[in-house]
C-alpha cells in the first residue's frame, strides 16, 4: 500500500495549500474542512465584519470546487465537542441535512467526521454514499469502544495515545478488518497524552465564538502550555506526546486507511505536508506539530534530524513505564539546538 494523507483546510494559507495538494494529489487521500458556522475542533475565523466573513466562505467554496475538479475527496468536520441546546434539535439536523446535500451536489464530499453518534446516525439514515468517521476527540482505542457505535460509524480515528503502541494498533486493525471498518491515525498531534483537561479544552473550542463575546475573567491557553513552561517538564514534548516523525511513518503502512495531518492552524501547512510526503524533515520538530509549543522552547529547538533513528522502534516496543525510565528525556536532551542570531548553533 502507498501512504496517503488527510490534510486540513487552512483558511489563512489556503491558496498555496490547495495548489500544493493539487500538484501532489497522488499522495492525498482527502481534504478535511469545517463549513459555515458549525462548531468544530478548530473554528473558522469569525468576524463582526460581514464582508470579511463572506470573503472567507467564498474563498473556501472556490477551493472546494478546485479540489473536486481534481477528483480529491472531501471530508466534512462536524466534530465539535459540544453543540449545546442544538445537539438533538430538529432545526440543527435540518441544517446538517441541507449542508451535506449541498456539498454532495456541488462538490466531491465523500465522508463526515463527527464526535456525535447522533449526527453519525443521521448521516447513515439519510446519505447512503457518505461514510461516517469517529473523530479522534472521541478517544476510541479499544474493541469495546468501536463495537458500541459500529452501527453508525464506518471508520475510527485511533486514540492518539496509542500511536506508539504496536500491540494496540494491531488489535484495532484486526477488528476493523474483520468488521469491514476503516482505521485512521492522527500523525502529528502535539497534545500531551492523557491530558486531564482535554475535554474541557475541546468544549471551550466548541463555544469559542460565544466565549469571545463575553467579559472573561480568565484566559485559558491549555494545560499543556502551562505544564510545558516549566523547564523540568519540557522533555514531555518527546516523552508524553504521540506524534510520528515523517521519517518513521512508513512503519505503519498497511495498518491505516490514511494519516491525518493537522494543518488547519499551522503557520506553514505546506511545509508540514511536504515533510510527510518527502519522508524527511530538517528543522524544529515542533513546527510540524499542532499544537506546536515552539514558543515555549525558545531559544532552543528540538532538531528533528538529531532524534535517534531508533526512537520509534524503541518506544513502540517499550514497557511504557515512563516514570521509571529516562530514555525519552535523553532523546530530548540530545536533540536540543540553541538558536543564535536566527541560525542553528550545533
Amino acid at each position: 500500500m502507498s501512504i496517503k494523507f488527510s490534510v486540513g483546510y487552512n483558511i489563512n494559507h489556503s491558496d498555496e495549500l490547495v495548489d500544493f495538494i493539487v500538484k501532489n494529489k497522488n499522495h492525498i487521500y482527502e481534504m478535511y474542512f469545517s463549513f459555515f458556522d458549525f462548531p468544530n475542533g478548530r473554528n473558522m475565523p469569525q468576524n463582526d465584519n460581514p464582508y470579511e466573513t463572506h470573503f472567507y466562505y467564498q474563498k473556501q467554496i472556490e477551493h472546494l470546487k478546485i479540489l473536486s475538479d481534481n477528483n480529491i475527496s472531501l471530508n466534512l468536520l462536524l466534530n465539535g465537542n459540544c453543540y449545546g441546546k442544538d445537539s438533538l434539535s430538529r432545526a440543527f439536523f435540518n441544517k446538517i441535512g441541507n449542508t451535506v446535500d449541498y456539498l454532495k451536489e456541488e462538490f466531491n464530499l465523500s465522508s463526515v467526521t463527527t464526535t456525535s453518534p447522533v449526527i453519525a446516525k443521521f448521516i447513515k439514515e439519510n446519505f447512503d454514499d457518505v461514510k461516517t468517521r469517529a473523530s479522534v476527540n472521541m478517544e476510541i482505542g479499544t474493541i469495546e469502544g468501536m463495537e458500541y457505535i459500529a452501527n453508525v460509524f464506518d471508520g475510527y480515528y485511533l486514540k492518539r495515545e496509542f500511536n506508539r503502541d504496536f500491540e494496540k494498533i494491531k488489535t484495532a486493525k484486526k477488528w476493523c478488518d474483520e468488521n469491514n471498518k476503516q482505521l485512521f491515525m492522527l500523525a502529528n498531534s502535539g497534545c500531551l497524552n492523557n491530558c486531564s483537561a482535554h475535554n474541557f479544552h475541546d468544549n471551550l473550542v466548541a463555544h469559542e465564538v460565544e466565549i469571545s463575546k463575553m467579559d472573561n475573567a480568565y484566559l485559558f491557553e491549555g494545560i499543556c502550555h502551562s505544564f510545558l513552561k516549566e523547564d523540568k517538564n519540557k522533555y514531555s514534548i518527546i516523552a508524553r506526546t504521540s506524534f510520528i516523525r515523517p521519517e518513521d511513518l512508513h512503519v505503519f503502512d498497511g495498518y491505516f486507511e490514511s494519516f491525518k495531518i493537522a494543518t488547519r492552524v499551522n503557520k506553514n501547512p505546506v511545509n508540514v505536508l511536504k515533510a510527510y510526503i518527502n519522508k524527511s524533515y530538517r528543522g524544529a520538530v515542533t513546527d510540524i506539530l499542532e499544537p506546536s509549543h515552539s514558543d515555549i522552547l525558545y531559544p532552543y529547538v528540538i532538531e528533528n534530524k538529531n532524534i535517534d533513528e531508533n526512537f520509534l522502534n524503541t518506544v513502540l516496543n517499550c514497557k511504557k513505564n515512563c516514570h521509571e525510565c529516562n530514555y525519552c528525556k535523553k532523546i530530548y536532551e540530545n536533540s536540543l539546538v540553541k538558536l543564535e542570531g536566527g541560525v542553528f548553533e550545533c
